[in-house]
């Protein structure tokens, strides 16, 4: 389980394979820090820790996606120098500063509109019709891992502001339209649309 208050930035410095990939993230974290099967928000996907290493930025560690995750998810077009969003699991007794994000990445969103407000970034995306029912006004969306709340729905697209530190601490102030980014739903809205398919 995570917040979607990401941590430092980490770097794509290896990838290996086909059907399922292993990737290697260089990051500034201690490498004694790592625990063997941890679960780490990379780009928002949760992923498990397989192999870690101590680097002269700090440490790097090994995860491997599957071909489901690779076909899901922005990983599968990942390449060497990928500057990823990173976040680790949450502990009892932390702080819940986002809202809870699972992890579990619903598919993607596509960036149709970027436009400077003030000092901020205003973005706006498209999903999915299938994802639609899942997005609500002032409600919370996670992308790339970075808990945002919609400003504005409208079909299969909506809207969020990109403050100027969200721009500087993740990758989402580098986006041009076309870019995809990984999406996830808010929880709340999984369940709610579940039951309410139940009931037809």
């Amino acid at each position: 389980m995570f917040t979607g208050l990401v941590g430092p930035q980490g770097v794509v410095t290896a990838r290996q394979g086909q059907g399922e990939v292993r990737f290697t993230i260089d990051t500034p974290w201690p490498a004694d820090g790592f625990i063997m099967g941890e679960s780490i928000a990379c780009d928002g996907a949760c992923m498990t820790v397989v192999a870690w290493q101590e680097t002269a930025r700090g440490s790097s560690f090994d995860f491997v996606a599957s071909a489901e995750s690779l076909a899901l998810t922005t990983l599968g077009a990942w390449k060497i120098g990928q500057v990823v969003n990173l976040e680790r699991a949450l502990k009892v007794g932390d702080a819940l500063g986002g809202h809870l994000v699972s992890g579990h990445v619903d598919g993607l969103a596509t960036l149709v509109a970027r436009a400077l407000e003030n000092d901020s970034i205003r973005l706006g995306f498209e999903v999915s019709l299938d994802f639609a029912p899942l997005i609500a006004p002032k409600g919370s969306v996670t992308l790339n891992g970075v808990s945002l709340t919609v400003n504005e729905v409208k079909g299969s697209t909506f809207g969020v502001n990109i403050v100027p530190h969200t721009a500087e601490v993740t990758n989402l102030g580098a986006l041009n339209v076309g870019d995809t980014v990984n999406f996830e739903a808010d929880m709340l809205a999984r369940y709610v649309k579940r039951q309410l398919e139940q009931r037809i």
